[in-house]
């Protein structure tokens, strides 16, 4: 039995739960989302709170029911609080600017690279070399963040490009120079 399944889901103030047959809809300040269960999970809400219950009993559906509770906790929490991913630009002549709602990055290419958010996630740039990436369903912003990191992830011999703010990159040597 997953530790994670059982535990249940409290809905904060503000957020309003809906369950129609196998789809939890979570609507809050920041949006709506919406999760398909399995049939093989029951869902129910009892005094405040979402519970997730196992119809079954296989190996298949003791997985389902960890993620099923995780991706359902991930709407509740995406509407009311929202996620966000911080990158972190560095090399010299690497930065980021916003025009309009599209980020325009300039890493070291002849031309400038355009990111164009999807719907529900906002792009916004603290400092040159500061991004975030901020929405309420958490795949989707991770998905940007990565979809911005690749643009020019970070090389082990100068550390230089797009990194996840606070990720360590393991440096290399390079050459040995003369004697």
């Amino acid at each position: 039995m997953s530790r994670i399944g059982k535990r249940p889901i409290e809905i904060p103030s503000g957020v309003e739960i809906k369950i129609d047959g196998q789809v939890v809809t979570a609507k809050g300040p920041l949006g709506e989302e919406t999760v398909t269960v399995r049939p093989e999970i029951a869902v129910k809400i009892e005094d405040n709170h979402i519970i997730l219950s196992k119809v079954g009993e296989s190996r298949e559906t003791d997985a389902l029911f960890g993620l099923f509770r995780t991706l359902v906790a991930n709407a509740v929490t995406g509407v009311s609080k929202g996620f966000e991913k911080k990158l972190e630009i560095q090399g010299v002549g690497y930065r980021a600017s916003m025009e309009g709602k599209n980020l325009n990055l300039a890493l070291g290419y002849s031309h400038p690279v355009i990111v164009e958010p999807p719907e529900g996630i906002t792009i916004s740039v603290e400092a040159n070399t500061k991004i975030s990436v901020k929405g309420s369903n958490k795949q989707t912003v991770g998905d940007v963040a990565a979809f911005i990191r690749a643009k020019r992830p970070p090389e082990v011999y100068k550390g230089k490009g797009v990194r996840y703010e606070g990720e360590y990159v393991r440096r290399k040597a390079g050459k040995a120079g003369k004697k």
